[in-house]
């Protein structure tokens, strides 16, 4: 049974593993900023930066199924 939706499964797992990822960057950055007392212009540009990187992923994801389906 597993075989059968072996794909399906590793899409899925890979997805959530980059969530994950996202997050776990977004707490980083987070904590690196608020120790180092960074102005709010800097923090702005950093988590629009982050934003855009998350935003293609998902940006991918959106335009494979388009294209698959």
């Amino acid at each position: 049974m597993l075989n059968k939706y072996y794909e399906q499964i590793e899409a899925i797992g890979l997805n959530i593993a980059l969530i994950g990822l996202f997050l776990l960057m977004g707490y980083v950055v987070h904590d690196l900023l608020k120790k180092n007392n960074v102005p709010f212009i800097g923090k702005a540009v950093v988590y629009f930066v982050l934003f855009l990187g998350a935003a293609g992923f998902v940006f991918k994801g959106i335009m494979q199924f388009v294209i698959e389906h």
